[in-house]
């Protein structure tokens, strides 16, 4: 294959030669060591070429001078870069008036350093961690208090985050749980929920509504949390999936009482496989779908009574959970297939907290605060790319069918455009 001609700054191939002339180089560490010891020295022209503006003379100039302010010296600044530490003579003026744009006062870090801690921290890296991995990369420390200093600075966005406005409508709304390692009033670590509510909208997008972390579980809680959606700009939710969580169909229904509420199936089916041993897992699972997945009701409650006749004798605990909630299994067969699926697939719900819980496995959290930084990063990063503004499967035939259904119809023809 022929060499391709990479066009090539003349500016830089100046350098590269001086560079060369001048250092032992070696491997990639000395080009590293080369460029760091030129690092130094580019700051220190850039801020010598500011004071010059600042004072309206340059260092050499002997013309008369319109200012009484002078040159006054040098200080030493030790600066962190991405090739590491550099100690850098920093011009100072008699009246202290000089304020340097390039490397400002009191500022040492100037390698975007807190973009990469955010990003660390966003994948669940401890403050130990990260110091210990900016240490090996950079060459230079950064204190845990920095690091908390760096991530507490998107407390503002994190609030506002959470309470954002919200659209009017969202077609289906999804709540599940994730624990998580929290100390309490008493500075005791223990378990936390921390419910997460993803809807989806009118157009099939995805979205994460709110977090929320909550003591108890009650009507009064979800009333509130609802309520907090409510003043948020929600007007209407069509379909509502859960797990069972006490009190939230009575508090959805206090301040949205036309929504559909849905007892989750996969959470039915986690409930159900705690009573099954692991070598029949796959095979009582196929039996669920059998009947969960059944082209209408008449198929699914025979295929629920098989399911009773082939487990039931031997897991009758497996069963019970399906007797006690079959009533959810009868109401999805209201709705065409379309909607059924994405009323009982969790997909969606599923990787979002399959994100989160990457997060979560180390250590425990400080306070609430330290738990919603960490997801609102998650959140609004790595499943933001993930989700790529991808509408959910099938949106085209399930937006035909809610707009066909007397119940729903009218409900979402005022938000269509």
């Amino acid at each position: 294959m022929a060499k391709k001609d990479i066009k090539r700054n003349p500016a830089a191939e100046k350098i590269a030669d001086l560079i060369l002339s001048n250092y032992d180089v070696q491997n990639a560490k000395d080009v590293n060591e080369a460029l760091k010891d030129v690092f130094g020295p580019i700051f220190e022209k850039m801020l010598n070429a500011e004071m010059d503006a600042h004072l309206g003379y340059d260092k050499s100039s002997s013309e008369p001078k319109e200012t009484e302010n002078r040159r006054n010296g040098y200080g030493e600044k030790t600066i962190h870069g991405s090739f590491g530490e550099t100690t850098i003579a920093v011009p100072r003026d008699r009246e202290g008036s000089f304020k340097p744009v390039v490397v400002p006062k009191y500022q040492k870090d100037v390698s975007e350093i807190e973009g990469k801690v955010l990003a660390m921290y966003a994948r669940g890296m401890s403050q130990r961690d990260i110091s210990a991995t900016i240490q090996d990369i950079y060459g230079f420390e950064l204190s845990q208090d920095k690091i908390s200093t760096i991530t507490d600075a998107i407390l503002n966005d994190v609030k506002e985050w959470l309470n954002r406005p919200l659209k009017p409508l969202y077609s289906f709304v999804f709540v599940d749980c994730i624990y998580v390692k929290m100390k309490n009033e008493r500075g005791i670590v223990d378990n936390h929920a921390v419910y997460v509510l993803l809807g989806v909208d009118c157009e099939g997008f995805k979205e994460v509504l709110g977090l929320y972390i909550s003591p108890t579980e009650s009507k009064s809680t979800w009333m509130k949390i609802f309520d907090s959606i409510k003043a948020r700009g929600v007007e209407d939710i069509l379909f509502l999936s859960m797990d069972g969580v006490t009190g939230l169909e009575e508090g959805v229904h206090s301040i949205f009482p036309q929504t559909v509420v849905q007892r989750c199936i996969v959470h039915l089916i986690r409930n159900a496989t705690k009573y099954i041993p692991s070598k029949y897992l796959k095979e009582f699972c196929a039996d669920c779908k059998a009947m969960y997945g059944a082209i209408n009701l008449e198929s699914a409650e025979a295929a629920f009574e098989s399911l009773k006749d082939k487990w039931g004798s031997d897991y009758p605990g497996a069963v019970k959970v399906w007797e006690n909630n079959f009533n959810h299994v009868r109401q999805l067969y209201n709705y065409p297939a379309d909607i059924r699926k994405v009323m009982y697939t969790t997909n969606a719900i599923e990787s979002v907290n399959s994100s989160l819980r990457k997060v979560t496995k180390k250590g425990f959290f400080e306070n609430e605060n330290s738990v919603f930084k960490i997801f609102y990063l998650r959140i609004t990063g790595e499943l933001a790319k993930k989700w790529n503004n991808a509408k959910i499967q099938n949106w085209a035939k399930v937006l035909n069918q809610l707009s066909c259904l007397d119940e729903t119809s009218t409900r979402i023809a005022r938000y269509i455009r």
